[in-house]
Parts: structure tokens; C-alpha cells; sequence
């Protein structure tokens, strides 16, 4: 499988996080919304490959990307985040997270959302559940509007490569 890595590189780095004022307003609006962590992965994953994409005819998670991040999460390389209203899945993250002898690694592959503001309170609870494990950064790849509303930036991919000890 081939590795995208874009020059340069999408980051969000925890010292710029920025939680818009509209955002912590649906937080407090939907205090019964509940987050899991790693609860429903593989339907967090489906739902992204299946979310409408505005200005796209389809999405890059292909059956076999897919199959792909399944085996992944069965290894215990994916991270999935979650947030529920009641019985029903509302939003959710996903990315590869790998421990190793240089650290924790967290990729951001992709979000989806059924609710208005669901995948950004998503990413909003993965930066503070990251955070609480020591990571100071995400890997988005690229800086959607969404990504840059919160604080992401690029940066060279020579400076992503340093960040990962290569």
C-alpha cells in the first residue's frame, strides 16, 4: 500500500489549538452527547468511507482502504473516537496511532459526522485524550477548514519527517 506524504505536511500541534467560541457553545448545548474512545471502530471507519464530501463525487477510502484500517484496528493501530446522543452515533475520528521505541504517533485519517458540530466536538475530545498521553501533536496531512479553524498549519515535510525521528 502506498504511503501519501504531502510537501508540506498538515499539522495541529496542542500549544495552538484553538476551540472557536461557537464550539464551546454546542459543547455546553449538547452536554448529553457521550464519547468513547475505541468502542465502535470499525462503524467510526464505514461511516467515514460513506460521509458526503462537498465538492467531491466519492471519497479516498476505497473497500480496500477500509479492509485495510480494519486490520490495523484489529492489531491495535487504529484510534477511533466517538460521540453518541443517546443510543445513536452521532460523529466520530479515526486515525493510526503507533507506540514505539521513539514514542507515540497519532495520524488523523478521517471524521465524520450525522449531527451538526459532532466530528469537530470529536476532535476536540482527541486533542485533550492525546494530550493526556503525552503526545503534543496530530498528523492531519492536510489542513481542511476545519483543521485550520482549530489551530492547524503546514509545515515542511522535512520538519514532519524530523518530528518522527527519520
Amino acid at each position: 500500500m502506498l504511503w501519501f506524504s504531502p510537501d508540506p505536511r498538515g499539522v495541529l500541534d496542542f500549544k495552538d489549538f484553538h476551540v472557536p467560541a461557537s464550539l464551546r457553545k454546542l459543547k455546553r448545548k449538547r452536554s448529553d452527547w457521550i464519547f468513547t474512545i475505541n468502542r465502535k471502530t470499525s462503524e467510526v471507519i464505514r461511516q467515514c468511507r460513506l460521509q458526503p464530501r462537498k465538492g467531491q463525487p466519492g471519497t479516498w477510502i476505497l473497500p480496500e482502504m477500509e479492509a485495510a484500517y480494519q486490520a490495523l484496528a484489529k492489531e491495535g493501530h487504529i484510534l477511533s473516537l466517538e460521540v453518541w446522543d443517546k443510543e445513536a452515533l452521532v460523529g466520530g475520528i479515526y486515525g493510526v496511532y503507533i507506540e514505539g521505541e521513539k514514542g507515540r504517533f497519532f495520524s488523523g485519517e478521517s471524521m465524520f459526522h450525522t449531527e451538526t458540530g459532532a466530528s469537530k466536538l470529536c476532535l476536540w475530545q482527541l486533542v485533550e485524550h492525546l494530550n493526556a498521553q503525552g503526545l503534543s501533536w496530530i498528523d492531519t496531512q492536510m489542513v481542511t477548514d476545519v483543521v485550520k479553524l482549530m489551530g492547524g498549519k503546514y509545515i515542511p515535510r522535512e520538519d514532519f519527517l524530523k518530528r518522527l525521528g527519520v
